[in-house]
């Protein structure tokens, strides 16, 4: 089963293990492959700890100041970058993905529609975190009866691992110009997850070339132009990190930019090439609650505080926090037509005792020349 970090913090490691039969261990990569298919995962890949230039260029990302207020990206040393660092003793990290994107879903209508609340697909339905990780945990279960005496820990978004880069050096992919990590036959609106192991089983082929060419669809689209360039996010200017991350004023000269996106942005995800194959996800848990993909802005705004944790129970909304929540939306109405619900909802804020809000709101009114 996964190991669990320590409650002191203090750096976990795997002890010493047995040697077992390398024939067993030869057979192990189909075996994961075909547990991983039996648990909702679309893929696998195997890959060793090594991390060098992935290394460098996160050093220099953090250097140029482009992590804005993501302090955690900085935070743990060498071990985002050196997997063995941060579980002493890891020698494979077994790299998983699982579609996400809901079926019958039309993300760009409700991106032209500037009354309606668009919300990144990911966090349309439950948090991914459990889910995922709860798989990890049985698929992990698996291989320690197929081969016992190694030791096995999942992580899921929940520790500093580069997850994409662990991922193409898994074979799962290549990290195109959008920073994303984008696969032939499956685009990229997909979760990913880890298993970081002491068991030596062989490597998967990793993806040594990328397949973006000429196209730069992904760096064009960008409302706030937040790409430097190719393969360079400057998240300070990313609609994710202002929506999601970003805990004080969004700054006045990109709101108008953000039109309806109001938790995280899809935009270099929905005009990439590759996602023409990409697969609607059969995970239930992923559809969308509460008409989260299909609710007006105004709608949205005049949930209460208790509204929005009912609804939001179990959902990765939730790490916003009910007054960025309130933030976003007001942005988004300040982009919205000038209608009277648009206009009503805004006014029904204007008193609102958080300072941030009251400030968004008053911003969003003038934008329909009414205070």
């Amino acid at each position: 089963m996964p190991g669990k970090r320590n409650k002191s913090g203090a750096q976990d490691h795997y002890p010493a293990t047995a040697t077992h039969d390398e024939a067993a261990l030869g057979d192990l990569p189909d075996l994961i492959r075909q547990w991983a298919q039996e648990l909702g995962f679309q893929e696998i890949g195997i890959t060793d700890t090594q991390l060098g230039e992935d290394g460098k260029h996160l050093k220099q990302w953090l250097a140029a100041g482009y992590q804005g207020e993501m302090t955690f990206m900085g935070a743990h040393g060498d071990k985002r970058i050196q997997p063995d660092a941060l579980v002493e003793g890891t020698r494979r990290l077994i790299s998983v993905r699982m579609d996400y994107l809901p079926a019958q879903d039309n993300p760009l209508q409700v991106l032209q529609d500037r009354e309606r609340a668009y919300i990144s697909r990911y966090a349309l339905g439950r948090d991914y975190h459990k889910l995922i990780r709860k798989r990890l945990a049985q698929l992990a279960k698996r291989i320690d009866e197929a081969v016992s005496g190694y030791h096995y820990r999942a992580f899921v978004d929940s520790a500093p691992v580069l997850e994409r880069a662990v991922a193409r050096n898994a074979g799962m992919g290549w990290i195109g110009k959008n920073t994303m990590l984008l696969n032939r036959r499956a685009g990229s609106f997909f979760f990913l997850g880890e298993i970081f192991t002491d068991a030596p089983i062989p490597l998967s082929e990793p993806h040594r070339t990328e397949h973006c060419g000429r196209c730069s669809a992904c760096l064009d689209i960008c409302p706030t132009q937040a790409f430097v360039g190719p393969y360079q996010l400057d998240a300070r200017r990313c609609i994710s990190y202002l929506t999601i991350e970003l805990k004080g004023a969004i700054p006045t000269e990109l709101r108008a930019a953000m039109g309806n996106r109001v938790f995280g942005c899809d935009d270099c995800q929905l005009v990439c090439p590759w996602n023409r194959f990409s697969r609607a996800t059969a995970e239930t848990d992923f559809s969308p609650r509460h008409q989260l993909d299909n609710s007006t802005l105004a709608e949205l705004f005049l949930w209460d505080e208790a509204t929005f944790l009912r609804n939001t129970e179990g959902s990765a909304i939730r790490r916003a926090g009910y007054e960025s929540w309130l933030r976003n939306l007001a942005v988004g109405l300040g982009n919205a037509p000038t209608t009277i619900p648009v206009v009503e909802a805004l006014r029904q804020r204007a008193d609102h005792p958080s300072p941030l809000v009251r400030e968004h709101v008053q911003w969003a009114l003038s934008r329909h020349g009414v205070g």
